[in-house]
């Protein structure tokens, strides 16, 4: 069984990363780049750009470890599916 969930979450995990590809445009603050800019000087951050993007992802990161990734509900409709479909008993 959890080779099952692992299978259905990489699938979840690459779909993921295919969104992740794509790019899109924000705007802040000038006084914030010029912040940003600063902080990451002699740091492994080659734009200000990729520093948000990290920190972003930390703080999201953070967020979905607080809840929980399936209820007991999305659990039972998961193994239902997979016994329709004769993965499981």
């Amino acid at each position: 069984m959890p080779y099952l969930i692992n299978l259905l979450v990489m699938k979840m995990n690459e779909k993921k990363e295919e969104e992740e590809k794509k790019f899109t445009t924000i705007s802040i603050p000038t006084s914030l780049f010029e912040k940003i800019k600063e902080r990451i000087k002699g740091t492994g951050f080659t734009s200000v750009s990729s520093y948000v993007t990290y920190v972003l992802r930390e703080l999201l990161a953070e967020k979905e470890e607080e809840e929980e990734p399936f209820t007991k509900e999305d659990e039972e409709r998961i193994k239902a599916r997979l016994r329709a479909l004769g993965y499981i008993d």
